[in-house]
Parts: C-alpha cells; sequence; structure tokens
C-alpha cells in the first residue's frame, strides 16, 4: 500500500521530503521501515532511522543513506508498506486495491463488470466498471447506489437506478 512520495533532498544528511498520501495519524512517526519503488521501478527495503513533521510534509531519514547524492536517488519514488502494516478502516470503507479488479453486479444479479479504475471528484468518487463488451459505466460510490461490497468474495452489488446503467448494459455471465 503506498503511504507517501519522495519529493525532494533535504539539507546534507540523506534526508528527504515526503509528501504523505496517508490518513493515518502518526503513520509516519512510528514507521520502522518501508518499500521505496524508485522512477525505474526498482523496490528496496529501508530502514527508518528518523521521521519528523515538516509543514504539511515529513522529513525522513533511512540506514545507508547518509548523503544528498544517495537520497537524489529516492526523489520521484513511491514508499509502501505491506497491506497487514495498515490501519483497519471503519465499516463501510474500504482500500482501493481491495475493490479494484471487483465484480460488479446488480441486486437482481445482472453482471455489469469488473470495476477497472475509481476516479475522485469533488463529492464522491466513481467507479470505472467495464463490461464483457468493453463497455464503460461509470458509477457514483455512494451508498445509495453501492449496496454491498465483499471483499473476500470479490463482489460489489449495485441498486439500478434509472438512467444509471446503459440499456444494453453486458447482462451475460
Amino acid at each position: 500500500m503506498t503511504i507517501g512520495k519522495v519529493t525532494r533532498v533535504h539539507g546534507l544528511s540523506g534526508e528527504v521530503k515526503v509528501q504523505s498520501l496517508s490518513d493515518v495519524p502518526g503513520r509516519f512517526e512510528t514507521l520502522e521501515r518501508v518499500l521505496v519503488v524508485d522512477r525505474h521501478g526498482t523496490l528496496r527495503e529501508l530502514a527508518v532511522r528518523a521521521s519528523r513533521r515538516a509543514a504539511d510534509d515529513y522529513l525522513l531519514a533511512f540506514d545507508g543513506i547518509t548523503t544528498p547524492e544517495a537520497a537524489a536517488s529516492l526523489v520521484g519514488g513511491w514508499l509502501q508498506i505491506a497491506a497487514e502494516q495498515s490501519a483497519p478502516l471503519p465499516e463501510g470503507r474500504y482500500f482501493e486495491h481491495d475493490l479494484l479488479r471487483m465484480t460488479v453486479r446488480t441486486e437482481d444479479g445482472a453482471l455489469v463488470g469488473e470495476l477497472t479504475e475509481i476516479l475522485p471528484t469533488g463529492a464522491n468518487a466513481v467507479f470505472v466498471v467495464i463490461g464483457a463488451t468493453g463497455k464503460e459505466q461509470l458509477i457514483p460510490a455512494t451508498r445509495e447506489v453501492v449496496r454491498a461490497v465483499d471483499v473476500p468474495g470479490r463482489l460489489m452489488t449495485i441498486r439500478r437506478i434509472a438512467g444509471l446503467l446503459d440499456d444494453e448494459a453486458d447482462h451475460a455471465v
């Protein structure tokens, strides 16, 4: 799970500035180890030596990264943690990675398709669902529309609301 992005080198001792992508309070203050996916897609695990708040961001220092040159190799990289390290979510909230590639059906069992993308919008997210024929459906991520989410079963059930689904929605299994 991605929790931050390295935005720049800070100072002369190998610290980096990190933009937090986490909504978990204290996430970076207690961080001991992190996976870094660099600009080239290379993954490496680093031990966090120090972490401190800096305005809206964090300054992190890692074992073995002690110069600005070494820290520069992390800029543009994504900080990740294992899913097991993530904080539990409240009832009715889900991690995006748990929803992606989930099968979406209506309450009457009709297949809508597979959830392929989640678009952030001002009011609520929108799920992009691709049907068997490749047709795209946009589903608002609201309690009124999304009636049930079964993460272990990989199934989302939505309410069919007038105008929400195209008449030629994919109903074939």
